[in-house]
């Protein structure tokens, strides 16, 4: 008996044991690894402006909301308004995703870049590119006391300086860009001790294989570590809505509008028709007026500007041979350049070579019409059947003394002067009376040297 129970134990044993060798993995066959979270990625083309921001802000809760292991913001444009860009700098910073903060080849970021930069949890430069600005990144109001100004600026270094600290980064730039305004160069960023960037990374993908392994401590306490060797950035795209706002919030482009919608209102005037070009210009300038709203403007530039536009438009009606085009020429190119106040929005006012085509154009315009007005004036005035006087006509129906002649692609009844002339003879127009042509004969003289008929004579 006993040895029936033995046996039934030590079978129970082996067939466990080849249990356990079945379920257990093949020996030396990894595990199977989860795919890496994703990393999303947009782009900024342009300045930093509030359509920017809201366009930033839902990447971040894009990613947030995937659980991405990081999201990738390159900063492809130069210039921002600065009361937009520092406190989405604090978004950042406390976003829950590792944000990584990448200058494109090619770009001056300026303000944007100090700023962005330093909310990141990793920033990188490519290299021959730069950020700051040669303003200060803090704008006091003029009225406050001194010891409020500066408790001011000592608050955004301090909040500048904390979080590159936090990062390992150096921030011995910070109180000189406040204050007085600094451009460090991918060079003297890494040259710093320690560097004022963590990476320099010369595109995309080497970016990406430098944040291999890295790991990113958050401001809610948890740690990660990012895998991303082989990953494709995930693009956020903007929406239609999203699109059209950053796009007007260029003020390039608010300028660009501004122009042609004026231009559409100069249509108007200049040829009264059913208020199409009425329509579209006011639709250009609201438009304009929606972009240029986001921006810090200086009005007094503005009304320049519009001035300039005003006096252009008034060559229309008072006829100065261009006087008043030059002046609203130079009033235009000064305000447009002085539009965006570029203490508070650096690096986002209009590009120069935008204002230049503008001017070109108008100027090639308007002496294109000094040039056909004086042409004009130099030819005799013609108005009306007056203008038929001296003509040479054809008969075509038998003048005794009335009849009709033709000239000018027209039939005109017509008297004569003279004898009676027949179908098919010539005659000169000497007067108007009543709509009717006052004709006379051509002698041999006047015609061609020999009698009315004949070759069609040529007009002396």
């Amino acid at each position: 008996m006993k040895r029936i129970i033995f046996a039934r134990l030590a079978w129970q044993v082996v067939l466990t044991l080849v249990l356990l060798v079945l379920a257990a993995p093949a020996q030396g066959a990894p595990a199977p690894q989860a795919a890496p979270a994703p990393v999303y990625a947009v782009d900024v083309q342009g300045p930093v402006t509030a359509a920017t921001i809201g366009y930033l802000r839902r990447a971040v809760q894009v990613a947030e909301a995937a659980d991405a292991q990081a999201l990738l913001i390159t900063l492809s444009g130069g210039g921002g308004v600065l009361r937009d860009i520092r406190p989405f700098a604090g978004e950042l910073a406390s976003a829950r995703v590792p944000i990584v903060v990448y200058v494109a080849p090619g770009t001056a970021s300026g303000a944007p870049g100090a700023f962005l930069l330093s909310g990141a949890h990793i920033s990188a430069l490519a290299p021959g590119t730069s950020f700051g600005s040669p303003y200060p990144l803090a704008q006091v109001d003029a009225a406050l006391t001194d010891q409020t100004r500066n408790l001011v600026l000592d608050s955004v270094a301090e909040q500048l300086r904390e979080w590159n600290e936090a990062r390992g980064r150096g921030a011995e730039w910070v109180d000189r860009a406040v204050r007085e305004g600094i451009v460090l160069s991918n060079e003297q960023a890494a040259a710093a001790t320690p560097p004022a960037v963590d990476l320099v990374a010369a595109d995309t993908a080497e970016l990406l294989t430098l944040l291999e392994g890295r790991r990113v401590r958050l401001e809610d306490g948890r740690t990660v570590q990012l895998s991303t060797l082989g990953v494709q950035p995930a693009p956020v795209a903007p929406t239609l809505l999203e699109s059209l706002w950053l796009a007007l919030a260029d003020p390039t482009v608010a300028f660009a509008l501004l122009i042609l919608g004026a231009m559409a209102i100069y249509l108007e005037l200049a040829s009264p028709g059913m208020g199409v070009f009425l329509g579209i210009g006011l639709v250009l300038l609201l438009a304009s007026g929606a972009g240029l709203i986001v921006l810090p403007l200086r009005w007094w530039g503005v009304a320049l500007m519009l001035l300039g536009l005003l006096l252009i438009g008034a060559e229309i009606v008072v006829h100065t041979h261009g006087a008043l085009t030059v002046a609203g020429l130079a009033a235009l190119v000064f305000g447009a350049l002085n539009m965006v106040d570029p203490v508070q929005a650096p690096g986002a006012g209009v590009a120069p070579w935008a204002i230049g085509l503008v001017a070109l154009g108008m100027a090639g315009a308007a002496a294109g019409g000094v040039a056909l007005a004086i042409s004009s004036r130099a030819r005799p005035v013609a108005l009306g059947p007056q203008s038929l006087v001296g003509k040479i006509a054809e008969v075509r129906r038998r003048l005794d003394p009335r009849g009709m002649v033709f000239v000018e692609g027209a039939l005109w009844q017509a008297i004569s002067e003279g004898d009676t002339v027949e179908p098919g003879d010539w005659v000169r127009v000497t007067a108007v009376h009543n709509l009717q042509l006052i004709v006379r004969p051509l002698d041999t003289e006047d015609s061609y040297g020999g009698g009315s008929g004949g070759r069609v004579p040529s007009e002396t």
